[in-house]
């Protein structure tokens, strides 16, 4: 009888396991670990090249999950990439990580964007329209306004 009731055991405890994985609850744990992400303090300083111009932003993330920036387009320039600043020194990445319940920072002197094979040259006033791609959420479209080339934004300090 014990091995009648061992495969028997099973089979609920299988169907049970199953019958937890689907309904109501499970949806909304899956919407708390959702990325949930804003732009903001985003800025061009004015290019002084001609074909290549840095730009800088804030993507902040309300979500209980992590993301990635893994890309950035924009009618402005043949193609923009993301760079990470190490130790002085500036390198390309593939993407930057955006933790769950934090921000990713773009500034001057670390991380930030490049826009590289310029089609026109930006001028103070304007506005540059990009659009990030993430990991795992769905593009945000920001416009970057044009700044003067020595341009720091107010800390708050």
């Amino acid at each position: 009888m014990r091995r009648r009731l061992g495969p028997a055991a099973l089979v609920i405890a299988g169907a049970l396991a199953l019958a937890g994985c689907g309904g109501s609850d499970s949806s909304d744990e899956s919407d708390s670990g959702k990325a949930e992400l804003s732009v903001g303090s985003a800025y061009m300083p004015q290019p002084v090249s001609d074909d290549m111009a840095a730009g800088f932003l804030t993507v902040t993330n309300k979500g209980g999950a992590a993301d990635a920036l893994t890309s950035v387009t924009s009618d402005i320039a043949g193609q923009v990439t993301v760079h990470q600043t190490v130790d002085g020194a500036m390198q390309e990445v593939k993407s930057l990580k955006v933790p769950a319940g934090g921000r990713l920072e773009l500034k001057s002197g670390a991380d930030h964007l490049m826009f590289e094979q310029l089609k026109r040259k930006p001028k103070e006033g304007q506005t540059v329209s990009v659009e990030l791609h993430f990991a795992h959420s769905g593009p945000v479209k920001v416009e970057m306004p044009v700044k003067p080339a020595t341009y720091t934004p107010k800390t708050g300090h």
